[in-house]
């Protein structure tokens, strides 16, 4: 096992392969589809804060389950939870930027990404 690996198991309770994998891979796209999914039905967005820790949960049993990691390990839930989170409030920000200006055209109009200002 590298250096990393012992370090990643040690605080995260999975090699960085695995880890990488379940946050990316599997639970990535879940996360980004709840972030849509909460800015859709024009919900605030802290409920994003709720949807990712039950992602982060998840993923923590993935990892137990198919990659023989630590079910309990308290870092691989908070590291997964903030990943998860990050991937949730960036669908949630653009999907709101989209629906702001295609909603509201004659109010705002698109700045970048994930941002809208008002027509002046």
């Amino acid at each position: 096992m590298s250096p990393l690996d012992t370090f990643m198991f040690e605080w995260f309770g999975d090699t960085f392969f695995n880890v990488v994998l379940f946050n990316l891979v599997l639970v990535g796209p879940a996360s980004f589809a709840a972030g849509h999914a909460v800015a859709l039905i024009w919900r605030p967005w802290l409920q994003i804060v709720f949807y990712s820790a039950l992602l982060a949960a998840t993923l923590r049993f993935l990892d137990y389950a198919l990659g023989n990691g630590e079910l309990w390990s308290i870092g691989g839930f908070l590291l997964g939870w903030a990943v998860q989170f990050v991937i949730a409030a960036f669908a949630y920000r653009a999907t709101r930027a989209h629906q702001m200006v295609r909603q509201y055209p004659w109010l705002y109009r698109r700045k970048g990404l994930l941002g809208w200002e008002e027509r002046h």
